[in-house]
């Protein structure tokens, strides 16, 4: 006979993998009737749970999962710094699901958390690998989990986010009071809650000042080098080339001042610079970086203690933290050029 998995008890009492993982785990997290359901399903079945890397005493595995884009950027990389020593510090230990931006590897990540491999996840993405039931309680079809960076669009989780559009509108308004209109703009993907929030903080701060947006100076990048440097090629050929260049992260900001340099463009005299996220090496590229500065080390100790709490039996309701921002002001960035 078949071995049956959790797969086929949420298929017998009609709830999700997250339900029946909820159920088995931590039981007073779901409902009465659902919860029921679920025992009923496995008494039915005659199901053995996986005992492999699960204390047997509390059924629980001591595993967070992390779930995030691609832990080559430097950001993220400080990011999963900060998650694993919160964690350590709990007694947890950390399972990294590198996605490298790929809706299939996140749902086969969202997978093993809902199949009992990790208690819990935290979600560094806006896509939404969960198939809801409006007419069910949410919570009950969620592993239990935070989403930060990318905003999810879904009620009723922690959340840890950054308000990107007013970080973005100051960013924009430096470069303003520095004399510069024409101010270029090189995006994230624009199927991302950062890149449209930051894009309409850019845009809300020329309207402010009257300045006329020029849709040939917002250019597509994805957060990469080289989108910096392809776009920055590309600012080049305009005829009315931009004075500032305003870059979503600081990795595309020093692929811009890169090319900028093989041209001959001083910086900050002919061109001036700006970034997003203040990671190590912004500090380091010369000249260095101006920047957008977010508090990495907080945002992964906050996403952190989050799950912890509700993974030892916190019933407060979800919350959303937005974390500050400040602008460091180094050298890439002067008055605009006469």
């Amino acid at each position: 006979m078949a071995k049956v998995g959790i797969k086929d008890i949420a298929r017998i009492a009609n709830v999700s993998l997250a339900t029946v993982s909820r159920t088995l785990r931590t039981p007073d997290l779901v409902q009465e009737a659902t919860r029921q359901r679920v025992l009923d399903a496995v008494a039915e079945s005659g199901y053995k749970p996986n005992r492999m890397g699960m204390n047997l005493r509390t059924q629980r595995t001591g595993n967070i999962m992390v779930i995030i884009p691609d832990i080559t950027n430097p950001f993220n990389a400080d990011l999963i710094r900060s998650i694993e020593e919160t964690a350590s510090n709990n007694g947890y230990a950390v399972l990294l699901g590198d996605t490298q931006s790929s809706p299939e590897r996140e749902q086969q990540y969202v997978d093993l958390v809902e199949a009992g491999q990790a208690d819990g996840m935290l979600y560094f993405s806006g896509r939404n690998p969960f198939n809801i039931n409006p007419d069910k309680p949410l919570l009950e079809q969620l592993p239990t989990m935070v989403n930060s960076n990318e905003e999810l669009d879904l009620d009723g989780i922690d959340k840890v986010l950054l308000d990107n559009a007013k970080a973005a509108s100051e960013a924009v308004q430096y470069l303003l009071d520095l004399g510069h209109t024409r101010i270029a703009a090189v995006t994230g993907p624009m199927n991302t809650k950062s890149a449209n929030g930051r894009l309409q903080g850019y845009r809300q701060a020329l309207q402010q000042a009257g300045v006329e947006i020029d849709d040939k100076l917002i250019i597509e990048g994805d957060y990469h080098i080289d989108a910096g440097v392809e776009a920055t090629e590309k600012l080049l050929r305009l005829k009315q080339r931009p004075t500032a260049i305003f870059c979503f992260n600081d990795d595309m900001a020093i692929g811009a001042i890169n090319v900028l340099q093989a041209n001959d463009y001083r910086i900050p005299e002919d061109i001036s610079v700006i970034g997003f996220d203040d990671i190590l090496y912004s500090t380091y590229v010369r000249p260095a970086l101006t920047t957008v500065s977010q508090p990495v080390q907080e945002i992964g100790r906050l996403c952190t203690e989050k799950l912890i709490a509700r993974l030892r039996g916190s019933h407060d309701e979800p919350t959303t933290t937005y974390v500050s921002h400040k602008l460091v002001v180094r050298d890439s960035t002067g008055p605009a050029p006469k």
